[in-house]
Parts: C-alpha cells; sequence; structure tokens
C-alpha cells in the first residue's frame, strides 16, 4: 500500500514538520483540514512507521461489506451525523467516541477532520469541538496523569484527482493539554472554546486557505499560472509543492488586501482571468504550454524517442490499462468528485492490482514455465505501468505543443495570449496593494 502511494500513484510526496510529532506511546490527537477523501488520511498514515492511525470518517462510506472491512483493516472509525445518517444514529457516536478515547489513553494516534466534511475549494470551514471532547475524555480516563498531545496538520495537492500529482503533509507544532487540565476541570466550554480557536489558526496558518469563494475560479487560475512566475520572483521553484505553497499563500494574501482596497479594479482583474481560462479551455491548453519555448529539435528528437519507446509502451499496457480504466467505471457515475481519488488507488489496492498482477505472473508463468522469469516480470509490471502513464503524458504534452505553435503561427491565439498578458500586467501594476513591492 504504501509502495503503491508514494511511488505510484503519487509523483512526488513531501512530509514538512516531521520533527514536530511527538514520541510514539505518546497520547496523540491529530488534527487538519479536510479536501480529499480518503487520500488526505493515508497521506497522513504514511508519513509514520511506527504507528497505526485510527481515523473517524463518514460512517455512510461503511455500508459496502468489503469497503467496511478495508476502511476498518485501516484503522477507520464511522462518525455519524445527523445530516446523512439521521438523528437516531447520532447515539452511534457514543461508542465509536468511547473506542477513540481509550486509544488515545492508551497512548496511540488518532486522526480527526473538525470540518466534519471535505471541502471541494482549498479553504478551512468552520470547526465542530468534538475533537476537544474527545482529547479530555482521554485525559480523564487517564486521571490527567498523562500528556494528551494535540497536533495541528494539513494536507494540500497540487490536483485533487490526477494520478501522478504532488501531495504535502505538514506538521505544525503540538499543543499540549495538560496546562489547561486545571482550568478544564471548572470550566469546561471555555478551554474547549478557547483550545479550538487556537487549533483552527495554527491550521489555517499552515494550509493554502482560499476564503473568497465567489471569485475562487478566478483566483484558482491566477494561481496556476500568473503564480508561477511569482514564485520565481520570490526565488523558489514552482514545480516544487512546498515552495510553491509559501508563494500561493503570499500571493492570496496580497489578492485578498487588493480586493479590500480597490474592490472594482480586482474585480476587473477576475473577470479577465475567467475570459483567459475560458479560452484556454476551449482549446484545451495548459500553462505549461505557455511557459515551453518551442524547438524543432526538441520536437524530432521527442517523436524519434517515441518511435523506438512504442514497442515497450504497447508491452508495458498489459495488464496496466485494465487498472487504469477500471475506476472510471465508478468515477464517471459519482456526483461528489472529491472522491475520485479515493476510488483509483482503493479499488486498485483491493482489487486490479492483486487480481491483474497475480493473473500475470501465472500466464508467463505458463508460457514460459519459468518460475524465477515470472517473478521479475511480476516485479517489473509497476514500472511498466508507471512508463506507461509517463509515455502517455509525453505524447499528450508533444501533441498539445505541436498544437499551440501551430494555432499562435495562424494568429488564431492573439486574443487568448492578449488576455493574459493584459492580466499579468494588471497583477504587477498592483502598487497599492503592495504587490509589486512584493514582486
Amino acid at each position: 500500500m504504501r509502495f503503491v502511494h508514494d511511488k505510484l500513484y503519487y509523483r512526488n510526496y513531501h512530509i514538512l514538520g516531521r520533527e514536530n510529532i511527538p514520541a510514539d506511546g505518546t497520547p496523540l490527537l491529530i488534527v487538519s483540514n479536510h479536501q480529499n477523501c480518503l487520500n488526505d488520511p493515508l497521506a497522513v498514515q504514511f508519513t509514520f512507521r511506527d504507528r497505526k492511525i485510527n481515523v473517524f470518517a463518514r460512517a455512510d462510506v461503511f455500508k459496502n461489506p468489503i469497503a467496511r472491512r478495508f476502511l476498518t483493516f485501516l484503522g477507520l472509525i464511522p462518525a455519524y451525523r445527523m445530516s446523512h445518517e439521521g438523528i437516531e444514529s447520532v447515539e452511534n457516536n457514543k461508542k465509536t467516541f468511547d473506542i477513540a478515547s481509550n486509544e488515545l489513553a492508551k497512548g496511540r494516534t488518532v486522526l480527526m477532520y473538525p470540518e466534519a466534511t471535505h471541502q471541494v475549494v482549498r479553504w478551512l470551514g468552520s470547526f465542530s469541538m468534538a475533537y476537544i471532547i474527545l482529547a479530555f475524555e482521554a485525559a480523564e480516563k487517564c486521571n490527567f496523569e498523562k500528556e494528551v498531545y494535540i497536533l495541528p496538520s494539513c494536507n494540500h495537492y497540487s490536483s485533487f484527482s490526477h494520478i501522478q500529482a504532488d501531495v504535502l503533509v505538514k506538521y505544525g507544532e503540538p499543543i499540549a493539554l495538560s496546562p489547561y487540565y486545571e482550568r478544564y476541570k471548572t470550566k469546561p466550554r471555555t478551554v474547549q472554546r478557547e483550545l479550538n480557536k487556537l487549533i483552527r489558526e495554527k491550521i489555517y496558518e499552515l494550509m493554502l486557505n482560499i476564503e473568497d469563494h465567489d471569485n475562487n475560479e478566478a483566483i484558482e487560475y491566477i494561481r496556476g499560472s500568473y503564480g508561477n512566475e511569482f514564485a520565481r520572483e520570490k526565488g523558489k521553484d514552482p514545480l516544487s509543492l512546498p515552495e510553491k505553497l509559501i508563494t500561493d499563500k503570499e500571493l492570496i494574501s496580497k489578492l485578498e488586501e487588493h480586493n479590500d482596497a480597490y474592490p472594482s479594479e480586482t474585480k476587473e482583474i477576475y473577470k479577465t482571468a475567467l475570459e483567459a481560462k475560458a479560452l484556454e479551455s476551449k482549446f484545451n491548453f495548459r500553462n505549461w504550454n505557455y511557459e515551453k519555448e518551442f524547438s524543432r529539435a526538441s520536437v524530432i528528437s521527442r517523436v524519434m524517442i517515441g518511435i523506438l519507446l512504442l514497442p515497450l509502451f504497447l508491452i508495458s499496457l498489459f495488464p496496466n490499462i485494465f487498472i487504469f480504466l477500471a475506476p472510471k467505471l465508478i468515477t464517471r457515475k459519482l456526483e461528489d468528485h472529491m472522491f475520485d481519488g479515493s476510488i483509483y488507488y482503493g479499488l486498485s489496492i483491493i482489487v486490479t492490482i492483486p487480481l491483474f498482477y497475480i493473473l500475470s505472473f501465472f500466464l508467463m508463468l505458463n508460457l514460459t514455465g519459468l518460475w524465477w522469469a515470472s517473478l521479475i516480470y511480476l516485479c517489473t509490471l509497476p514500472y511498466l505501468g508507471l512508463f506507461a502513464w509517463k509515455y502517455r503524458i509525453g505524447y499528450i504534452k508533444l501533441k498539445s505543443e505541436l498544437k499551440f505553435n501551430s494555432l499562435k503561427k495562424k494568429g488564431r491565439l492573439e486574443r487568448l495570449l492578449s488576455l493574459r498578458k493584459k492580466l499579468f500586467n494588471k497583477l504587477d501594476e498592483i502598487g497599492d496593494s503592495d504587490l509589486k513591492q512584493a514582486i
């Protein structure tokens, strides 16, 4: 599971603040933002090699018997919500909270998402105080003699649902509950509210939080286009997710400041961004199309390499193409596409990778009669699958690059290029909001 997660599903897996994690055996409640269903707790779980995390998850995902066994194996605990499972089901939380607080009291680790739902945007929602109640329940079970820690955390993605995207898990400094024990005994609600506010602020500081929901689409486009130039001007690598997170937070902050001071100007900027995005989507271009300088020699060399590697690509398609396509049978029917990544990873781990890789092993064994050759073939299948994916992406990029250059020469991209130039110039000229000085 770790190998598929770290090496195949994601292109780069970043873990920041690992030094902030208390030693194993310490009661630890990790509290995080929630943006990507099962992928969020998996990204946190795989930062550890010395412990298994117990995670609260919405109860409705436990309905399927196979899913329930898999999720229970992962350490997930069902959380019942009045809005989804009905008011009569909420009583079940007493049992699940008792399980979780016992785990904490034993010095184990629990992960909770106080937003109680995942967000479809990069935004931190309001917090329920259930996690605070749970933490103090564990402290009470230890007669307030053990230290219980709450560890702020955040998940951040370059893309929520694409395979071979980048993921980042970032830990803040742990918050010890012992300084609050005495006050909690006399004023529990006051202490709970105080801690809840503090922890939400800590998570807010860790993550990229875009609070302007009305202009989220435009802001995301600016972040993905102009944000790359902004990162380079700040001396950061826009291809490095940890570095891009730093400059994205600064860029969003500057946009918010300018919107507060000059709302009409900012509205015009967002309008230009949406126009550029609409045209870009029409042509199916990406930001790298503008940044990559066209080179005939580069195109010819890539075509030649592609032709030479075509036989290997065709070989690598079996059985990996079935593993790639199988989740689409489910995801295309989903209304909430935040589940896409979870379906891709979960179905692959539970069903398609074990099934097709074992079948491939026995097929090779039947053809060759050599167990060692079949075993070597089995071990190469994940890397062949990764090669097939990168070959496909290389082909798509080459095709897009040729299309971009052709349309540009014909003058069909003048409007799009003009809009981007206008947008970038407006962003450069934001002086009163101090954006220009930041650049």
